[in-house]
C-alpha cells in the first residue's frame, strides 16, 4: 500500500511563489519515477511535470521555467517550487506515483 500526502497549498497573489510537498508512506522505494498533476475547476487532469529515478526533470510547456520538481529520497518527499504565479495556475495539485497512486490533491489559489 503507497500514500501520497500532498501539503503547502494556498492562497498566493499573481507573481507569487509557493513551494509543494508530497510525503510518500508505505511500500515504495525512496526512489520511483514521481510526478505531479493539476486538476482547474471545470477543466480536465493535467500533467504538470516528472521527475526519473536519475533526477532527470520534464516540464509541461506552461510551467517551464517557473515550476521546479525535487526530491529528497531519504525522506521520501517529492516537491514542487512554484514561481511567478499566474491565475491560471490555479488548480487542485496532486502528486503521482504512476500509475495507479495519487494524493489527494492540495488547492492552489492565484489571484490576479
Amino acid at each position: 500500500q503507497v500514500q501520497l500526502v500532498e501539503s503547502g497549498g494556498g492562497l498566493v497573489q499573481a507573481g507569487g511563489s509557493l513551494r509543494l510537498s508530497c510525503a510518500a508512506s508505505g511500500s515504495i522505494p525512496g526512489i520511483v519515477v514521481m510526478a505531479w498533476f493539476r486538476q482547474a475547476p471545470g477543466k480536465q487532469r493535467e500533467w504538470v511535470g516528472t521527475i526519473g529515478t536519475s533526477g532527470d526533470t520534464n516540464y509541461a510547456d506552461s510551467v517551464k521555467g517557473r515550476f521546479t520538481i525535487s526530491r529528497d529520497s531519504a525522506k521520501k518527499t517529492l516537491y514542487l517550487q512554484m514561481t511567478s504565479l499566474k491565475p491560471e495556475d490555479t488548480a487542485v495539485y496532486y502528486c503521482n506515483v504512476p500509475p495507479y497512486h495519487w494524493g489527494q490533491g492540495t488547492q492552489v489559489t492565484v489571484s490576479a
